[in-house]
């Protein structure tokens, strides 16, 4: 009994059908994890001005109680605090690793009492742009969050 053609052949993929999807699920691959990596520095930027927002807060709640902002070494020490009442129990640190143009050294929250307790610099800084602000150093006061360096 004769065989046709047809049966004859295999059935199945050729190397070269292979090869292709193989580089297509690569090239998927690899744009999936840039996407990724953006993804998690701007989830940094945005952790960085909410963090930044939650200490502006409990520094009014200490100014309304107390009509002066806490020394910076009452901040540094972990806490917004006087007495009984906490503000803040734990002071956030800035998220890591410090996304370009930020350094590894200014990526930190700094508070700083000014005029003797009436006003207040937190600085911080972003990898990109964030709610409106662009990258770089950025300076948070009384009167909300500046688009400049507190220096």
């Amino acid at each position: 009994m004769k065989r046709n053609q047809t049966q004859l052949k295999r059935k199945g993929f050729t190397l070269i059908e292979l090869l292709v999807v193989i580089a297509i699920i690569g090239i998927l691959a690899t744009l999936a994890v840039v996407a990724l990596q953006n993804a998690r520095k701007n989830a940094r930027d945005a952790k960085r001005i909410a963090d930044v927002r939650q200490m502006q807060t409990a520094l009014e709640l200490y100014f309304n109680d107390w009509q002066e902002y806490p020394t910076t070494t009452t901040v540094d020490a972990g806490a917004i605090s006087s007495g009984t009442s906490v503000y803040m129990a734990v002071v956030p640190t800035a998220p890591t690793p410090a996304d370009d143009p930020c350094e590894t050294a200014s990526n930190t929250y700094t508070y700083s009492q000014t005029s003797s307790g009436a006003s207040y610099t937190i600085g911080f800084c972003l990898g990109g742009p964030t709610g409106g602000m662009t990258a770089g150093e950025k300076c948070a006061t009384p009167a909300g969050m500046l688009s400049e360096s507190c220096d």
